[in-house]
């Protein structure tokens, strides 16, 4: 991953030993803290592309330390997490974080969040992406077209709006509140219109509305669009 820069912070020993090694056979550079301390004083000393928090640190809640490092550094934020309840990702995803991954998870899953993330900071700062293309989904942002593959589908405003989102943050959760002020500019919209116009996106984009591959519901938090973009 052109040797980009992990500070992975969690103070259970047998998952930085398990997971340090296979991080760097990917390309990454490991950095370790056992504490949100040593968290905060690492992002002070160095810069980093992407940061691995858990969130039940020795000395402090994960959750709170998150403001801090966002001031300190421009970090991609990935939680790794216990903490299974919705609430806290929640919390955690609105403090700033980007993602998050239960424990326990499988290395594959935590790598694709990981590419996910990459392409994200592979995008220059303040460009626009114009379109989104994927093997199967390709998103004219200007034009507002939506082919899959290669038929074209015809979607409303709000439909293109929430796919839109979505799309600019391919492969992460988007948290109802970032789709509802898509959608109707209002944070506090009832979640049944958004589950809703979700639910008439998978009729129009998902081979089985019943068994989706394509939106994927992540319970009490929001929707992670899964195709990724084809790299330039």
């Amino acid at each position: 991953m052109d040797g980009m820069k992990i500070l992975l912070v969690d103070d259970e020993q047998a998952i930085v030993t398990a997971l340090t090694p296979v991080l760097q056979s990917q390309g990454y550079r490991i950095v370790t803290a056992d504490s949100a301390a040593a968290a905060l004083q690492a992002a002070e000393q160095a810069q980093f592309d992407l940061i691995l928090l858990d969130l039940g640190l020795p000395d402090a809640d994960g959750i709170d330390i998150i403001g801090k490092l966002k001031q300190l550094t421009e970090a991609v934020i990935i939680i790794l997490s216990a903490r299974h309840q919705e609430t806290e990702k929640v919390r955690a995803l609105d403090e700033g974080a980007d993602d998050y991954v239960n424990k326990p998870f499988g290395i594959e899953e935590l790598l694709a969040r990981l590419r996910a993330a990459v392409r994200r900071l592979r995008t220059p700062a303040g460009v626009l992406q114009e379109k989104f293309v994927s093997e199967e989904l390709v998103v004219d942002f200007a034009l507002r077209e939506v082919r899959l593959m290669g038929e074209e589908m015809k979607l409303s405003p709000k439909e293109f709006a929430l796919l839109e989102v979505l799309c600019r943050h391919a492969g992460q959760v988007v948290t109802h509140r970032k789709l509802l002020i898509a959608g109707w500019n209002d944070p506090h919209a009832d979640g049944q219109y958004l589950r809703s116009y979700v639910a008439l996106l998978r009729q129009k984009l998902e081979y089985d509305v019943a068994e989706p591959q394509l939106i994927l519901t992540e319970p009490g938090v929001g929707y992670r669009l899964v195709a990724l973009p084809i790299q330039p």
